[in-house]
Formats: structure tokens, sequence, C-alpha cells
């Protein structure tokens, strides 16, 4: 496999990933690039987006596809925004109204839990079917104020614990080893060796 669509035009999700992606020898190619629109996301779950996503770039290209479907999980809010993170605050997207939703609903919640969960899928073909998935998930305490420039979406709002940082004051070096997408990469490359594609 030579080349790899990836079924986004998210340019923070793009960055990450060929930064992630520069080690190997695969040439990823934003969707955008080949003319590919973006998939429609009707779907419960984050897989089954992830999923719905790769086949739809794969079926436009005739590349094999890489897709994610990510989003934060916050306990108190029953798993919301969930699948619904990028339009949480409704269309058109805006990490800014997602990001002021988020705080409004959480104002007086004791429990500040929140996660980042990603999955990615990767399909040889638009019909594959055998499909690889992943997934990661990457904890943190929701705050509310935003701290830190790097990242993107909900990331400012997002305190580390562990490290005493939200994840958008993390570089790039700290953040992709530990990150739900980073982790669920992880996964996906033990599971690309293990098929030797």
């Amino acid at each position: 496999m030579k080349q790899l669509v990836l079924a986004s035009n998210n340019a923070g999700k793009l960055r990450e990933f060929q930064r992630l992606f520069a080690p190997l020898a695969i040439e990823l190619i934003p969707q955008g690039q080949l003319g590919v629109s973006e998939a429609e996301e009707p779907h419960a779950t984050f897989v089954e987006n992830a999923l719905a996503k790769a086949r739809h770039a794969a079926r436009a290209t005739g590349l094999p596809a890489l897709a994610d479907d990510s989003g934060i999980c916050v306990p108190a809010l029953g798993g919301a925004p969930g699948v619904y993170s990028a339009r949480y605050a409704g269309e058109p997207k805006s990490d800014a109204r997602n990001n002021e939703k988020l705080v409004a609903d959480m104002a007086g919640q004791a429990d500040r839990r929140a996660f980042f969960y990603a999955v990615l899928v990767l399909v040889r073909h638009a019909d594959d079917p055998r499909p690889l998935i992943a997934e990661g998930r990457f904890d943190g305490e929701l705050i509310a104020e935003p701290r830190g420039a790097g990242g993107f979406g909900y990331d400012p709002y997002v305190w580390v614990p562990t490290l005493g940082k939200t994840v958008a004051e993390l570089s790039p070096e700290e953040k992709n080893p530990i990150s739900h997408r980073g982790k669920a990469l992880a996964e996906l490359l033990e599971k690309l060796q293990a098929e030797a594609l």
C-alpha cells in the first residue's frame, strides 16, 4: 500500500495524521485534494460513522482509505457530545460555539471527567469485508476557561491532571503518543504489520 486516502477535510486531523504517518512509506492524501465530498455521518456510533466515511472515500477514488470518527464524551452528560462533537452547537460547525455550549452544559456539574475517543477504520477497497478497526481513548477533566493555543476543537478545555496542562498546551511530540488518535493509530499499525500489507 503506497497511497492512502484520508477521509477527512479537517485541517487539524490532517496535520496530526501527516505527522503520525511521516515515518511510514505511505503517502497520505486528503480526500479534498482528490475532489471527494464529505460523507454523511448518520450513525449513532463512532465505528459506523468511520466505516461509512472510509467506504465513501475508497469508492470515490479507487484507493485504500482511512477514516476516523472521534469526539469527546462526558459521563456527566450521558456521553454527549459523543458522535455529535463537531456539530454539538448545530450548523455550521464551529469550535468556538461547541466549546461555549459544553461549558454552559457543564455549569454546576461536580463530575468534570471527560475523554476523547477515536475509532480508525482502514478499508483496502470500498467493499472490503474485513476492515481494519482500531480505537483509542485519552482521559482528562473539563475546565471552564480555555488554556493553550495548540491543538483544535475542545483541546483548550480539557485538562490532563497527570501532565498539569490542557491538551492545547501539549506539544505535538507530547500529545501524539498519548492522544486518542495516537493510540488508535498505534493499534492500527500493529494490525497492518500483522496483515503484512
